[in-house]
């Protein structure tokens, strides 16, 4: 019994030995770069000069083989290194920049199944490179996107935006915000859209982050049926220039829906001449064959012709990027196998380090999420401040003497349409109520400008003795009171459910 007690103490101590040994040889192998690691690191670092300049390796510049062979190099080399030294993690980090640039390009070349698989391979890469796999992240919830897996699309983009986060990234990371809340949109979840808009609205100087964020109630108010609003927003983006085309398609198919055939196929001609992407020619030219009346029969049998050919091409692409969100749901979905390697260097970690990080990286978590939700709730509550400042200055300078003239007073459709500008949406929002006439929405407008009695009954006009009258009735239509109904009137103003 005591030979077989020191027996297993000497395997114990070989194993202890041998784990050494080949502890020394993977660092003695990572001291050294290959020539055909530098290379790789090379190319990859143009690829990153061009993406600087707004370029794709390969597409614009570059040769695409060497982006191919330097991808699969340094994914051979950082397979079983771990980024302990600096020269490992250098590699690690090159590694994972070469699957963004490579998946980037296969995105291009329409192969979103090669790209996605590079994708994974990036998120698999161990990089502390929180901006490349932010990026990383956006484009596999993009493929999901166009995939109509709105809800794993949703969950992208929200890693990418964690990723974003932990770089300092904030320009990006409310990029990708806006991307979570149109997937939000998508799905009909409105009251999350409203939440993760108003976080990052208020701090919105980017012109085309605002031109996002405006797509995106566009695109919420479409889905809600609530055309006129969704056509406000949807015109902001036709004059910019890289948003223009999706502009012209949500007028196009409010317009559409709303049963003005005239503007749906004028927008979506526009869309036509505007657009490269196939889904909205082929979004296009369904208004045109509906709704263009104007056009004679074999006009229109072309025009079906012509949507029929695009919609076999997307059929074709759907497939494609359905096997490519299979390949990342099995991903998702598969069991942890941690190999070899990791297993010796997990039983060389004492139990205490282990805790101790485990420790740190959950109250680490912990910060981040309370940090989160401090900033959304701090937001919010300035947006909302900045929004009631900016109607009582507005109340603060009214003149009573210019109404007509800077109000429109006497046209109702065009004093609607300058109290929606100024006092966000207000006037649409009493009409949706549908409990208002077109007296007492006057009525709302002149005391939310904190007019006189005697005042709003030399405006509206009315008698001076009916107008308290006047105003407890509407009051009581909205389910407050006289005393309260100015208040009442500033929190519809302010309140925007998408």
């Amino acid at each position: 019994m005591r030979m077989s007690f020191f027996c297993s103490i000497f395997a114990a101590m070989f194993r202890v030995r041998t784990v050494i040994v080949f502890l020394v040889w993977v660092f003695c192998l990572a001291s050294c770069t290959p020539r055909a690691v530098r290379e790789a690191q090379e190319v990859v670092a143009q690829a990153d000069s061009l993406r600087a300049e707004g370029m794709i390796y390969g597409i614009d510049a570059g040769d695409s083989l060497a982006l191919a062979q330097a991808y699969e190099t340094l994914g051979r080399t950082s397979r079983y290194l771990l980024p302990i030294t600096n020269r490992q993690s250098q590699i690690t980090n090159t590694y994972a920049h070469s699957c963004y640039h490579y998946g980037r390009l296969l995105r291009e070349k329409d192969d979103p199944v090669g790209a996605m698989e590079c994708f994974i391979n990036a998120t698999h890469s161990r990089t502390r490179d929180y901006h490349i796999l932010g990026r990383v992240y956006s484009n596999m919830g993009d493929l999901c996107h166009q995939a109509s897996e709105f809800a794993l699309s949703y969950k992208m983009f929200e890693h990418s935006a964690d990723m974003f986060m932990k770089n300092g990234d904030s320009l990006f990371h409310n990029y990708c915000l806006n991307s979570m809340a149109f997937e939000q949109a998508l799905l009909g979840n409105y009251d999350q859209v409203s939440a993760i808009l108003c976080s990052i609205e208020s701090n919105s100087n980017d012109s085309y982050l605002i031109a996002k964020i405006n797509e995106t109630k566009a695109e919420s108010y479409l889905r809600k049926h609530q055309y006129d609003s969704a056509i406000y927003y949807a015109r902001t983006l036709c004059t910019a220039s890289n948003q223009g085309a999706t502009g012209m398609l949500i007028c196009a198919q409010a317009y559409s829906y709303k049963g003005e055939k005239d503007s749906a196929t004028y927008y979506a001609n526009m869309v036509l001449q505007h657009s490269d992407l196939l889904e909205d020619a082929n979004n296009a030219l369904y208004i045109l064959t509906n709704d263009d009346s104007k056009k004679d029969i074999q006009t229109v049998r072309q025009i079906a012709s012509t949507r029929a050919d695009i919609q076999k091409i997307l059929e074709v692409q759907q497939g494609k990027l359905s096997q490519a969100v299979q390949l990342l749901e099995l991903n998702l979905n598969r069991k942890m196998n941690l190999n070899w390697l990791y297993a010796i260097i997990a039983t060389v970690i004492a139990i205490s380090l282990l805790i101790s990080i485990y420790y740190f990286r959950q109250k680490h978590k912990h910060t981040l999420l309370a940090q989160k939700v401090q900033d959304l709730t701090r937001n919010y509550i300035d947006f909302q401040t900045s929004k009631i400042a900016n109607i009582e200055h507005i109340c603060e300078m009214f003149n009573i003497t210019n109404i007509n003239k800077e109000w429109n007073w006497k046209d109702y459709s065009m004093m609607c349409e300058i109290v929606d500008s100024r006092f966000y949406m207000l006037a649409t929002k009493l009409q949706q109520k549908q409990v208002l006439n077109e007296q007492e929405i006057r009525l709302c407008i002149l005391v939310l400008l904190n007019l006189t009695r005697s005042q709003i009954a030399d405006v509206l006009p009315y008698s001076l003795n009916g107008i308290g009258k006047f105003k407890y009735r509407v009051a009581q239509k909205l389910g407050t009171n006289g005393k309260n109904l100015r208040k009442y009137i500033i929190d519809t103003a302010i309140d925007e459910p998408i």
